[in-house]
């Protein structure tokens, strides 16, 4: 009897009475074997039940093991549909699937009339799938059919939250059984941050070797993906392991006996080592395993939005994984667990992985809502919401590719890509390949993007080129590469299914010639991936149809392409890196997307030129295409170019001179302090002449297009011609620009600061009883040497006269003994010479 027994007939009366019911069972509970059968058993159900697993290998295993409780084979009872397995038949009445198998038969019929409840196991995950089918089987629920009976199933999710969803259902809760389960933690902090796969596997695989030396049984290793699993086995292999204990790989891409492998018990004295991702974190169970080493990473994929691109990330997982991952040791008997990370670590990590549908490309979800006759996903009822900006990043580029209309109203077009059942980019392409009569090379196109790159590259340097991968399906040998020939027997798999899915024969196109076929690869990649059309901007760097940089790390057979098609690329550096593209022709470019062309004379200003650029131009989006040269400019649209430039590089590319400076300074004094004026002075601060570029600039651009040619402008004539006549001759009077001194001379004051300053010789002042004033403000007296360096500063020149001139002459008596420093300043000859003439 597993924990899950203790609960089965208070969730059978639940399910009787009540249209939704919550489920709560730890791991190992049984929920997933037992709850199925006990179902079908104890309620008379029309119609099957439907259980949704997140992954084909749980939903494999999950399938045959409820079908040896029956003791019947997998298909009768019990079966199991996955995109590339099915097995069922007519007398299956539980029907165990991939999650988004659910949404294609949802589209397909609508009312699921066929199916009497839907269970959804390990919700805790919350897939984009999940999420998005038990949205549209609640609108079922609520509009078509209100007996159809909905059962969630999670083990660490908040199941107050679910119940609430579901409209206050309730919850059965199981106490579950588990053992013991002691926990190692690392004693030292691991500066994760810097960590690479050799690092995490080197370390994984040193204290797997530990623990098989101090702890019986089987070990489960959690590496956060393929490259760590695969260096890790290396580095097991290197440490001679007894000849007992064998080592098996295990994530989504094994083939389904590779995958049995991995999961089936050890044979009698022999030892397993599973090194998984987290594909064995919840669902399946590996019989015999007491010991789990957790890498404590895990490797996601998060979309941004803003540049329509995912960044693969290895990330920490979250506390809620590292339990579920912990009790795999302790399912049968007790166990132990080895933490990389520390104690003091474990308090920081997040309690929950975030939901899929927050980080997720919302691409697939858009059709498939489009598809339902959704046009606000807020209509629909969620756990989380699908974030506003994703989602219309989305609906932009099904637009763009036909498949909804400005509405959002999906199209013909758009339902023959839903019913693909593949990613909406690779069915657009794989419909249009057909008018380009490359249908053959677009299924394999879809099916190498499908699955994992079948190519591994025995240096650091990885061709990027598509077609390598095309010829590599088709058998050539790639130089510096090899095969893993699992793949290319999934991609073979996947682009028969499609090629059927397409209705068109294995057989049609293949007479074409290999090079014919590999011509269009990058025609059909842009028709999948527009946004991410790019031309060359420099050595090995190239710029998209969204504006985003993008490199490749080594050029290979695609460095000389002008135009490529990009079909992954990494987003997480400033210029993402190319992974997968092929080239293109602008030929290719301007035939297939003229509908996108948008051709106009761009006039503009350049920053990387500085100047204006007049270019007759036909772009894809933010790419330039084509451009030429104008020979004619439109004066007031040049004008306005320039005007950007100037606001880009800031006023001090004006050429200004003193005396503009100078005059700017007066007339800002001016309007501080000359309150007799009739009208305002103008305003010829910094921030308004940058506000206001077209009202005082614009009439002088006449002719200039350049940065250089701004040398031209005359910075004091433009400030001058801001003034009219009277306040031209009201501000001689209010700022004059120069004051006569006792000495004759005409010194021009200074008002760059908040006083305005005369910066004159001590000498030229005697006699100067008082301080000049201007509009009532005293003068700053800024007294000099004969040297000119400043002895004193004063706003009181009678306060310095009667105070400070005695010190001040002994000083410069001492230091010009040939200038003339009378005992009486005030009844002395002022001169600008070194003694006045007699």
């Amino acid at each position: 009897m597993l924990p899950i027994h203790a609960v089965i007939p208070q969730l059978i009366d639940a399910v009787r009475s009540h249209a939704s019911v919550v489920l709560q069972a730890p791991p190992g509970a049984g929920k997933s074997t037992v709850v199925p059968l006990e179902l079908l058993k104890g309620e008379k159900f029309r119609g099957k039940i439907l259980m949704l697993e997140p992954r084909r290998v749980a939903a494999r295993s999950v399938a045959m093991r409820m079908a040896n409780t029956l003791n019947e084979p997998v298909g009768k009872t019990v079966g199991y549909r996955t995109r590339l397995d099915t097995k069922i038949s007519a007398q299956t009445r539980v029907e165990v699937v991939t999650e988004g198998i659910l949404t294609r038969m949802l589209q397909h019929d609508a009312a699921l009339e066929d199916v009497s409840m839907v269970i959804f196991d390990e919700f805790h995950e919350r897939s984009l799938q999940a999420d998005l089918g038990l949205a549209l089987c609640l609108d079922v629920q609520s509009t078509l059919r209100d007996d159809l009976k909905l059962l969630v199933m999670s083990a660490t999710l908040d199941g107050a939250a679910v119940s609430q969803l579901l409209g206050n259902a309730p919850i059965v809760t199981s106490e579950g059984k588990s053992f013991e389960v002691i926990t190692h933690y690392r004693n030292v902090t691991a500066p994760r941050s810097l960590w690479n796969n050799t690092d995490v596997a080197r370390d994984v695989a040193n204290v797997i070797l530990r623990a098989l030396n101090e702890h019986d049984g089987d070990v489960l290793a959690f590496l956060p993906g393929q490259g760590e699993i695969r260096r890790t086995q290396q580095f097991l292999d290197e440490s001679s392991l007894a000849d007992n204990t064998h080592v098996y790989p295990l994530y989504g891409e094994l083939s389904p006996a590779e995958q049995d492998r991995a999961i089936a018990p050890a044979k009698n004295g022999e030892r397993k080592i599973v090194l998984s991702t987290n594909i064995a974190e919840t669902s399946l169970t590996i019989d015999g395993i007491q010991i789990v080493i957790d890498s404590g990473l895990e490797r996601r994929a998060r979309f941004d939005p803003n540049s329509g691109m995912n960044a693969l990330e290895t990330l920490r997982i979250s506390r809620a994984s590292a339990d579920q991952r912990r009790g795999r040791a302790g399912r049968t008997q007790s166990g132990v667990c080895y933490r990389l990370w520390s104690e003091s670590e474990q308090a920081s990590m997040a309690a929950h992985t975030p939901p899929e549908i927050l980080e997720a490309d919302l691409l697939p979800l858009s059709l498939e809502l489009a598809a339902w006759g959704i046009k606000d996903a807020g209509t629909l009822r969620w756990m989380d919401v699908p974030p506003a900006a994703t989602l219309n990043q989305a609906r932009d580029l099904l637009q763009w590719l036909g498949a909804v209309d400005a509405k959002g109203v999906i199209t013909q077009h758009g339902r023959e890509m839903n019913a693909l059942g593949v990613h909406p980019r690779l069915a657009h392409m794989l419909m249009k390949s057909r008018e380009l009569k490359q249908a053959s090379l677009a299924v394999k196109l879809a099916a190498l993007l499908t699955e994992r790159d079948l190519l591994r590259s025995r240096t650091r340097e990885r061709d990027a080129d598509m077609r390598s991968r095309v010829e590599a399906l088709q058998g050539a040998v790639i130089a510096n590469h090899d095969v893993d020939q699992g793949v290319r027997q999934r991609v073979m798999r996947t682009r028969d299914q499609l090629l059927k899915q397409m209705n068109e024969p294995a057989a049609r196109g293949e007479h074409t010639q290999l090079h014919d076929q590999l011509h269009d690869t990058g025609r059909l990649l842009a028709l999948a991936y527009p946004d991410r059309i790019a031309r060359r901007t420099g050595n090995n760097r190239y710029v998209m149809v969204n504006g985003r940089g993008a490199m490749l790390e080594h050029a290979g057979t695609l460095g000389n392409s002008e135009f490529i098609a990009i079909a992954a690329l990494d987003a997480a550096d400033r210029d993402a890196r190319i992974q997968l593209a092929a080239p293109l022709t602008l030929d290719e470019l301007m035939n297939d997307f003229a509908a996108h062309i948008v051709t106009e004379d761009r006039i503009a200003w350049d920053g990387r030129e500085q100047a204006v650029l007049a270019q007759h131009e036909q772009r894809l989006g933010g790419l330039v295409l084509v451009s030429k040269p104008l020979t004619q400019l439109n004066s007031a649209l040049s004008q306005t170019a320039m005007l950007e430039g100037v606001a880009s590089m800031g006023l001090h590319c004006l050429p200004w001179t003193d005396a503009a400076n100078a005059l700017r300074s007066r007339i800002m004094f001016a309007a501080q302090h000359d309150q007799r004026a009739p009208q305002p002075w103008p305003r010829v601060d910094d921030e308004y002449l940058m506000q206001h570029l077209d009202e005082w600039l614009a009439p002088w651009l006449d002719g200039i297009t350049r940065r250089s040619q701004l040398s031209r402008l005359d910075m004091h004539q433009i400030m001058l011609s801001l003034l009219d006549w009277n306040q031209q001759t009201r501000l001689n009077d209010s700022a004059p620009s120069h004051i006569a001194v006792p000495s004759g001379s005409s010194i021009a004051l200074d008002y760059s600061s908040a006083t305005p300053t005369l910066s004159v010789r001590l000498q030229e002042v005697f006699g100067m009883t008082q301080t000049p004033t201007v509009c009532g403000v005293p003068v700053l007296m800024e007294l000099l040497s004969p040297a000119r360096r400043p002895v004193q500063v004063t706003q009181d020149l009678a306060s310095f006269w009667a105070r400070g001139y005695h010190d001040v002459k002994k000083d410069l008596k001492g230091r010009y003994p040939k200038h003339y420093w009378p005992d009486d300043p005030l009844q002395a000859v002022a001169t600008a010479r070194a003694k006045p003439r007699h």
